[in-house]
Parts: structure tokens; C-alpha cells; sequence
């Protein structure tokens, strides 16, 4: 979704959609990854999880006007990586990978903390912005 890019700056894309009732219940499972290249070396992963249980179309009363909304209950988890040398680089021959553990363990670990510190705050944003897009659709 655009509106999730233009808020976390991260490419989205939806990895699992199903649903399926349940009696006149309705039981979905959705999952979304969020992926942005930081660098020739790091690459942020996010993915987003929805797991929405007993969900039924309830009428309410709001300001007075009866409308049509859902009831449920809904698990949102989030689970970010960083990974290193995304593109294979260092995999190529034993020589390159054993440069590569090197240059992790002694080059960049104060590099690798500063990623990982901004990545737990894009999966914030990303969970954040997953409440957000849930709240809106329930006022709908």
C-alpha cells in the first residue's frame, strides 16, 4: 500500500491473505513484509502479522446513527532483521566469508548496533502504522 511506504519508507508487500469462516464467524490471517535497502550491505527487513479471530458485523450506534462495523479481536506482531549482505557478495567462496565474519566481528559491530537500533524503530512505525490503517477501517 502506498500510504504504508509514504509512512514507514519501506517497500510492502502482502505475503499471505486468507479467510475463512467458521460457523458465521470469520477467522483471517495476514502478512505483510517491509523491506528497504540501507546500504550496499544492510538491508532492513519488517514483517507484520495479523491474526484476527471471531470477527462479526455488529450494528452500533454512533452520534446517534446505527452503523454496520466489525467485532473481533485482533493479534498484530511484528518482527524486524537486519540483514547483512543481502545481496550475496560475501558468499561466493570460502576466502570472501571468512572476510565477512571478520568484518562483522571486528569492523562494523558499533555499525551493526546503530542499524539494529533504527530498525527496532521501523518496526514501531510499522506496527503503528498497521493500528492505525485497523482503527480507520473499523470507523468506516
Amino acid at each position: 500500500d502506498d500510504w504504508l511506504k509514504e509512512e514507514t519508507d519501506l517497500d510492502v508487500a502482502e505475503t499471505k491473505y486468507s479467510e475463512k469462516l467458521v460457523g458465521d464467524l470469520k477467522e483471517m490471517d495476514i502478512k505483510w513484509t517491509g523491506t528497504r535497502k540501507v546500504t550496499d550491505y544492510f538491508k532492513f527487513e519488517v514483517k507484520v502479522e495479523f491474526e484476527i479471530r471471531k470477527l462479526k458485523q455488529v450494528e452500533i450506534t454512533q452520534n446517534g446513527k446505527k452503523i454496520k462495523t466489525n467485532e473481533g479481536s485482533v493479534k498484530v506482531t511484528t518482527k524486524g532483521t537486519l540483514i547483512r549482505d543481502y545481496q550475496g557478495k560475501f558468499e561466493k567462496d570460502a576466502l570472501r566469508k571468512f572476510t565477512r565474519s571478520i568484518y562483522d566481528k571486528w569492523v562494523i559491530p558499533s555499525r551493526i548496533e546503530q542499524f539494529e537500533g533504527k530498525l527496532i524503530i521501523k518496526c514501531d512505525e510499522f506496527l503503528n502504522q498497521a493500528k492505525a490503517y485497523l482503527d480507520i477501517e473499523g470507523k468506516k
